[in-house]
């Protein structure tokens, strides 16, 4: 073993501290230059140099001297004498190379802090700001509807953590968003599964929390991982988080519930587009509602103690709102029920769940109301008739869409699922669903090949679906794909001279508006409903559970059925008795939809109009529906 001398630990003790960063490197330049200073001084004094004609300097004069010649190269220029010259000389060269070191020290630190900064990790100091974990395609409509929802509130801020560059995330975040009004965004980059780095965005101080489905291939597990990071942090605060976390596969929810609590509102991504998919398949404009109810620019669903209804049926309570709309109620223990009977009374502490423009606009009607009982009309009871539907593309939503179309359809429906995805056969094969209510077949095809549509017969169906391709192809080329098969069908309803009724699903809401000359009767935009439904369930913690009702078959659903199974169309009508109309029935009216509305629609909402004023008179038409709730 070789010994070890004192050199080498002089040598290993100056090597740390030259490791110490700047801090430790500018000490040891101001060692070197107390050293030249002082040596420099007492060689004046000892040896009684001075300039010419000068006298001799003692030891501070000397040390002084020499300071001032190590911080300023210029002073020597007035010197006189050649040996007063020489030790001058000797002190500024020392001078300058102290401090050209010490500027490159300092630049090199200021470098290294500015790598820091950009890297994104240093702590957040926020309180009451939003976190959003992850990246994904959602972020930008999440952001987007935040920013909305922050326009009353004062400073608000986004914090995001996800495992990206920090710049990039900023300036993707610019690109695409034009206005973020009020809101400032702060990204910090880390891993959303690391407690520490957890702690960098400061969850303790937030208002709320929103955990994305990273594009992985084992998305549940790191979001399920990042929300334990949360719940189970020893330096927890007390209060609880409210947390709304994405997850894709349905068999990972019950594991994600156990670890977050109720802290946690789950959005399960591919149940929640699959089943607005099939039921805007069969009710075309549905998905307008849904979306009109779950973005903040509009009507949205509160859920606000109100003491003037306590007492009153439920019936009566929904009467006695002009601007809002009552569409449930939530008790005492936290249980929503949506559309309960009419004849339920409400308790004092229970929550009214209202449909409203805005919480100001929550408020009883003053005065009385007119209802035009002449109109309304007996309930009308349809008999189910089987369907026939096609289904064009494929993705991990197909076996949901067609377990969930077999739980709505009539017993003798038909199914065909028509995809370029090698191996079909055997996957549909394996496909759960009610085999007494729906028999489904399949055929490998290229969805975009007008050829193999027309063998498809696609007129004889009663409902097409199109799915994009999102499992094998990035969003835009999956809706491209989407946007010519669309075009296809549009070809082949004018050819057939006959209208198709299609609903498709697009994974990006900027194709929405290209996807317009295609004359789809519906569109599904899945990333834009994802982001819309966290972020309402960010900021309302009962969110989550209204909808798992809402598009629960053994729940409270919402209809479009027509105007004329409710009232009669001869006469203008106000909503008070649409709203009386439905309640006979034990439903709730939300709204309407008018047929062959045209013109300017900013936001694509088709003639959908949900929670209207009820005391403005109407004049239906014989095609017009009724958006309702119903069971």
């Amino acid at each position: 073993m070789k010994m070890i001398t004192w050199r080498d630990r002089l040598r290993y003790q100056f090597d740390k501290s030259m490791a110490a960063g700047p801090i430790a490197l500018i000490g040891w330049l101001a060692v070197i230059s107390l050293i030249v200073i002082v040596i420099a001084g007492l060689f004046l004094a000892l040896t009684g140099i001075t300039p010419e004609g000068g006298e001799p300097v003692s030891f501070i004069e000397g040390a002084w001297e020499s300071l001032m010649r190590t911080m300023d190269a210029g002073t020597m220029g007035g010197d006189a004498g050649w040996s007063f010259r020489g030790v001058s000389l000797v002190v500024t060269v020392a001078g300058i190379f102290v401090f050209s070191a010490l500027i490159g020290v300092l630049s090199s630190g200021l470098d290294e802090k500015l790598d820091e900064l950009r890297k994104g990790r240093s702590h957040v100091l926020e309180k009451e700001h939003t976190i959003i974990f992850n990246w994904s395609p959602s972020i930008f409509d999440v952001i987007s509807e935040l920013v909305i929802a922050n326009q009353s509130r004062r400073n608000p801020r986004i914090v995001i953590m996800a495992s990206k560059d920090k710049v990039e995330m900023e300036d993707e975040i610019a690109d695409k968003i034009a206005d973020l009004g009020n809101t400032r965004i702060i990204c910090r980059s880390g891993d959303p599964t690391d407690l520490y780095d957890v702690n960098i965005v400061n969850p303790q101080a937030s208002r709320s929390i929103i955990v994305l489905s990273p594009e992985s291939d084992y998305a549940d597990s790191e979001v399920i991982k990042t929300v334990l990071a949360l719940v189970n942090d020893p330096d927890r605060r007390k209060e609880p988080y409210q947390i709304a976390a994405e997850i894709r596969d349905a068999k990972n929810a019950e594991v994600a519930r156990i670890v977050g609590g109720s802290e946690l509102q789950l959005v399960l991504a591919d149940e929640l587009i699959s089943r607005i998919v099939v039921s805007s398949s069969r009710q075309a404009g549905l998905s307008a509602v849904y979306t009109e109810l779950l973005d903040f620019d509009g009507s949205e669903i509160y859920a606000v103690e109100q003491p003037a209804i306590v007492g009153k049926s439920f019936g009566n309570a929904v009467m006695s709102y002009d601007t809002s709309t009552l569409i449930g109620i939530c008790d005492t223990d936290g249980v929503v029920h949506l559309n309960p009977p009419t004849s339920r009374p409400i308790a004092a502490g229970e929550r009214a769940i209202l449909i409203a423009e805005d919480d100001a606009m929550i408020k009883l009607r003053s005065g009385d109301f007119e209802v035009d009982r002449e109109i309304v009309r007996p309930p009308v009871h349809h008999q189910p008739t089987s369907e026939r539907t096609l289904l064009l593309g494929w993705n991990r939503r197909g076996p949901i869409i067609t377990q969930e179309l077999s739980r709505y359809v009539a017993p003798g429906s038909e199914l065909m699922i028509a995809a370029n995805t090698p191996g079909l056969e055997s996957v549909v094969a394996g496909l759960s669903y009610l085999t007494e209510n729906l028999a489904v077949r399949c055929a490998v095809i290229d969805t975009t090949n007008r050829a193999a549509l027309d063998a498809l017969d696609v007129p004889s169906y009663d409902h097409v679906l199109v799915l994009g391709y999102s499992d094998d192809m990035a969003a835009q080329p999956a809706d491209t794909t989407t946007l010519v098969t669309l075009l296809q069908l549009r070809k082949i309803a004018d050819a057939a001279n006959q209208h198709i009724g299609i609903v498709s699903e697009m994974i990006d809401v900027r194709n929405r508006n290209l996807a317009a000359v295609t004359r789809a009767d519906d569109f599904v935009v899945s990333n834009k409903l994802v982001s819309l439904m966290l972020a309402q369930a960010s900021e309302n913690e009962l969110m989550a559970q209204i909808f798992d009702e809402l598009l629960d078959e053994d729940g409270s659903e919402i209809y479009m059925r027509p105007v004329t199974d409710y009232i009669a169309i001869d006469r203008p009508v106000n909503f008070y008795t649409v709203t009386l109309a439905a309640l006979i029935r034990g439903e709730v009216a939300l709204g309407y939809s008018r047929a062959g509305v045209s013109g300017h629609d900013p936001r694509n909402m088709g003639g959908v109009v949900v929670n209207p004023a009820k005391s403005d008179k109407v004049t239906f038409g014989a095609n017009d529906r009724l958006i309702i709730l119903a069971r």
